[in-house]
């Protein structure tokens, strides 16, 4: 029989995201991301691979890429109401990891499992900031999927991709809880 760990399971059955807009200072010091960062790292990798990385992107870094989506913004045509959003995703943060997708040249592992275990590695960072007791949340956006914003701001080469932003602060308003996928309807049972 297998030894349940209660905590943990209660944790991942009742976490919930931050809205972005509601995280503050303070946020986690290089002391206290690390760690949240190697809880990130333990994520699923198939062949040992690595195929991500982390971008840290504090306060000055995140002003930048505010300037950055507004230019791009505009020379992209993108909708005015999409614009504030892009911009405000950087400017209104303290602190951001950026998941960086870099796939490794592999004959086992598929670059789709590679980048499947890219995206498991921004839940495992989002999920390590909440049960470090910080607000997250994992956005994306525009800009993060404009190839010239990622090679100019992030200095990514043409393999490389954002597979998230995960934003971390402090929580300053507790949203409600939202509604859940019903079980039963998304879940098959195949015995045979």
């Amino acid at each position: 029989m297998p030894t349940p760990n209660a905590a943990a399971l209660e944790f991942l059955l009742t976490r919930r995201s931050r809205p972005a807009k509601t995280l503050r200072p303070p946020v986690p010091t290089h002391d206290e991301l690390r760690p949240i960062l190697t809880a990130a790292a333990r994520t699923p990798d198939h062949g040992k691979l690595e195929p991500w990385r982390f971008i840290v992107l504090e306060s000055a870094a995140l002003d930048r890429l505010a300037k950055l989506a507004l230019e791009r913004a505009g020379a992209l045509g993108i909708a005015p109401e999409k614009i504030a959003k892009g911009v405000s995703q950087y400017a209104d943060a303290e602190l951001a990891v950026a998941v960086i997708s870099c796939p490794k040249p592999s004959d086992k592992v598929p670059q789709i499992e590679q980048l499947y275990s890219a995206g498991a590695a921004c839940l495992a960072l989002l999920n390590g900031a909440l049960a470090s007791g910080w607000g997250a949340n994992w956005l994306s956006g525009w800009a993060s999927h404009d190839h010239e914003f990622t090679r100019r701001g992030l200095g990514l080469e043409d393999e490389e991709k954002v597979v998230g932003i995960v934003v971390i602060g402090t929580e300053t308003n507790t949203p409600p809880e939202r509604p859940r996928p019903d079980m039963d309807r998304i879940t098959t049972w195949v015995s045979a």
